[in-house]
């Protein structure tokens, strides 16, 4: 979804005698600079809003600023402890194969900056067209800061083209000097990945009232576990006598030094159908955990790495508290500690914004996408598999009211094979608007839509990347398992809090039997064998992909149109995909798309 303001400009046209004498002036000048002898200090912060990690050991820090007008990205890149160079770039996945470059780099005497770009085999070169322009370089007593800015739209084939949803930061560190850019050998360097929106949607920001209060639900002193994943949940309870308040924004707080290890956020409020909840601190997939609170899943706030603090708009805040409403809350974390640090203590979390002063609508919070159920599962191998789930026009009409709602925000949500992600709404069977799209998948998103009405569809679509796996990818809550969501903010509120839907379990029954006679091999399929045990064990040829894709294109679909107690509207649970009146092929959202003309 192009970002209000976000149009490129046209590319400038120059002769060829321009071209020539710009290009070798850049190569005689070139930017060599004595890193070493500059000193001063950081820029002011408040030019960079945006801010993210992107070594886990917080040796390396980006943040940035968009400019909408010049179309351009300004980037601040903080090195704490430089020693012969740095790349930072980007590419389509976050491989430092066909990426685009921007090259720090020392022989041990001078330091050298450039654009660069790296081919199919991961050697560098130099850019022809100099697009990253370094405006200034700091030392201070802390690290090295490197500006330099960059057009989103370049008219250069090497470079990469910036545009709305998620980037995949790439940057590795020289710890040796080099005699030159080809002589970096990328595949002998420190490196790593970090995913972000750069393009960040152009809101102003509402003004907050005065009588706001803020709360803080935040994790007491945690050790992150010595492993990779890990989901932490925390329970909280509110104050008794705590009246009826309106959210009214929210934002991170992340322990100091944990800015890498934080990957995602969530407060839950408890159904209110309990008058009380146990107590727990501890790995949310422990056995110690308590039944009960799968029973808190009413989202409050969300947020992930790389998203600033989240605003309702003036005429809308989200309820908590008073009558009707439960007191007690769970804070889950998702810590994502790939180098496996042991003893890091954290107690970061959510800071909540609220007002007494009630807004004129109550918002809401309605999960779309795929239920979380194994039926739904991506073959090994693919390089791009879709999976479709559906909010019907049954759910929507029995739902919502008839003056419908207004969606002003969504939040797309996959695990790790998760690449493109677009919710459409459709209108009496064609599509009418686009929700949410991203190409490249990002965390969090704020839009202006208009109403979604009773009896529209929507219809989220998400494509998933599995080479590097040799056994089928299924659904669930797993980091290895996978999600297609689309959290989308709403007001006024209604009792809708959950449409999704998977494919029937019956005709996924009828895949397995199928699969077993053309193979003429044996998948179980008696009662104690579960989804994910038969997935395992199917042969995963032409066959059985081509079959398993046409399966989730055309069998009945199992519809769930779910209040926050988790009791279901009175729609029908088994639907075919013609009541939807659409298919599912891929929306064009999805399909790969060129640069724009230069």
């Amino acid at each position: 979804m192009q970002t209000t303001g976000s149009k490129r400009s046209p590319c400038p046209r120059f002769r060829l005698r321009e071209v020539v004498s710009i290009y070798f002036t850049m190569l005689t000048l070139f930017l060599v600079i004595l890193v070493a002898a500059l000193q001063g200090t950081a820029p002011q912060e408040n030019y960079f809003p945006y801010k993210v990690p992107l070594d886990p050991r917080g040796l390396v820090e980006l943040a940035w600023n968009v400019s909408y007008p010049e179309q351009v990205v300004h980037f601040q890149v903080f090195i704490k402890e430089l020693k012969f160079g740095l790349l930072f770039g980007m590419s389509d996945r976050g491989d430092f194969e066909n990426a685009d470059l921007a090259v720090l780099w020392s022989d041990g005497h001078s330091s050298y900056f450039g654009d660069a770009w790296s081919d199919q085999k991961g050697h560098l070169h130099m850019d022809s067209q100099q697009d990253y322009q370094l405006l200034s370089v700091r030392r201070t007593p802390e690290g090295l800061y490197l500006v330099f800015k960059r057009a989103f739209s370049t008219c250069d084939p090497k470079d990469y083209l910036i545009e709305d949803g998620t980037v995949h930061l790439i940057y590795g560190i020289l710890e040796k000097p080099v005699p030159s850019l080809q002589a970096i050998n990328i595949s002998a360097i420190y490196k790593g990945l970090q995913r972000v929106q750069l393009l960040k949607p152009n809101i102003t920001t509402p003004e907050l009232p005065r009588d706001m209060k803020t709360m803080e639900i935040r994790a007491p002193d945690v050790v992150i576990p010595s492993q990779e994943t890990t989901y932490w949940c925390y329970m909280v309870q509110l104050p008794d006598d705590f009246p009826r308040h309106h959210i009214v924004m929210y934002e991170p707080v992340v322990t100091a030094g944990n800015d890498a290890l934080v990957h995602h956020m969530e407060v839950f409020q408890c159904a209110a159908q309990f008058d009380s909840f146990p107590h727990y601190n501890g790995p949310c997939d422990s056995k110690m955990k308590p039944e009960r609170l799968n029973y808190c899943r009413h989202v409050l706030a969300a947020w992930a790495m790389g998203a600033q603090a989240f605003y309702y708009p003036e005429e809308a805040g989200l309820a908590f508290g008073g009558p009707g409403s439960s007191k007690y809350l769970r804070l889950e974390i998702h810590y994502h500690n790939p180098l496996v640090f042991q003893g890091r203590h954290d107690s970061s979390g959510i800071r909540l914004y609220y007002t007494a002063s009630l807004r004129r609508y109550d918002a809401g919070i309605m999960e779309l996408g795929l239920v979380y159920t194994p039926v739904m599962a991506i073959p090994p191998g693919e390089t791009e598999f879709f999976l479709t789930g559906y909010c019907t026009d049954k759910c929507t009409q029995v739902a919502l009211p008839p003056a419908g709602i207004h969606i002003f925000a969504s939040q797309l949500h996959t695990h790790l094979t998760g690449r493109k992600v677009v919710t459409v709404l459709s209108r009496e069977g064609s599509e009418r608007e686009i929700v949410n799209a991203d190409n490249h998948y990002s965390p969090h998103f704020q839009v202006d839509l208009s109403p979604l009405s009773a009896g529209d569809v929507l219809i989220t679509s998400c494509a998933y990347n599995t080479e590097d796996r040799d056994q089928a990818t299924v659904g669930g809550f797993g980091i290895m398992e996978e999600m297609c969501v689309n959290y989308v903010h709403y007001y006024p509120q209604t009792q809708l809090e959950l449409c999704k839907s998977s494919i029937d379990p019956g005709y996924l029954h009828r895949f397995f039997n199928l699969v077993n006679r053309f193979n003429d091999e044996e998948i179980c399929m008696c009662p104690q064998t579960s989804v994910t045990q038969q997935f395992a064990s199917v042969p995963w040829n032409a066959f059985s992909r081509d079959v398993l894709k046409s399966l989730y294109g055309f069998a009945p679909i199992s519809m769930h149109c779910n209040k926050s107690s988790a009791v279901r509207f009175p729609v029908g649970r088994k639907l075919l995909k013609s009541t939807v009146r659409l298919t599912a092929k891929p929306p064009p959202h999805l399909a790969g798309q060129s640069c724009p003309p230069c």
